[in-house]
């Protein structure tokens, strides 16, 4: 029998929502001690009851955990406050200001693109040039370093199928494949390695009737 979705609110029986809160109470209990073992998380749990009983439950020290809580609040509520006064500093700030530094950041980006060279004097093309130049070596490190990644990975690949082709040609019969020849020369080998394994029958008798026998 599947049992139906419950509907969340307020349950009007005053037995039946006694009997939910003790169960639900109890899973909850049960719950945070899971967490607490299972994670090794610092928990605290603090229930009121409708008729005001106090339950709770607490890895260690409720007041400990409390504590811990109120410290975090207050260095968090500092940090946000912190941002907020920041945003309103910058709202404050002279819209034409903010209009400079924003035609400023675009004459930048245009120079970094060879656009509007013509105003800049030699020494603001040297700094131009070295920032070109930091970034361009800063790109090649980046570079090379996925190019190592990427031929280890190939090394890594090449060694399991070398693996994987030593443990099929054992499971053929095969010998081992000689990694100073090219695979041209090794299919050779094989082929002449296979004509030599050909089926010979007995025949006892004088040429001439093997021969008769044969045409």
């Amino acid at each position: 029998m599947v049992r139906g979705k419950t509907q969340m609110k307020r349950i009007e029986n005053a037995t039946s929502r006694q009997v939910t809160f003790s169960k639900r109470r109890n899973g909850l209990l049960k719950k945070a001690f899971e967490l607490s073992v299972l994670c090794d998380a610092e928990v605290a749990l603090i229930i009121f009851s409708p008729r005001g009983k106090l339950y709770e439950f607490s890895s260690c020290s409720i007041n400990k955990t409390i504590e811990r809580y109120q410290k975090k609040a207050k260095d968090l509520g500092i940090s946000i406050k912190a941002i907020q006064e920041n945003m309103q500093n910058m709202m404050k700030e002279d819209p034409l200001s903010l209009a400079k530094k924003i035609e400023l950041l675009e004459v930048s980006k245009r120079r970094l693109l060879g656009d509007g060279l013509e105003p800049c004097c030699i020494d603001e093309l040297q700094q131009l040039e070295n920032q070109l130049e930091r970034s361009l070596t800063r790109i090649r490190t980046r570079k090379n370093q996925l190019f190592r990644e990427h031929i280890e990975k190939l090394k890594e690949e090449e060694k399991d199928l070398m693996e994987e082709n030593t443990r099929l040609r054992f499971k053929c019969g095969l010998q081992p494949m000689d990694l100073s020849t090219t695979p041209e020369r090794q299919q050779t080998a094989d082929r002449d390695r296979e004509s030599v394994e050909v089926e010979t029958a007995l025949f006892i008798g004088l040429p001439e009737t093997r021969n008769t026998q044969k045409a």
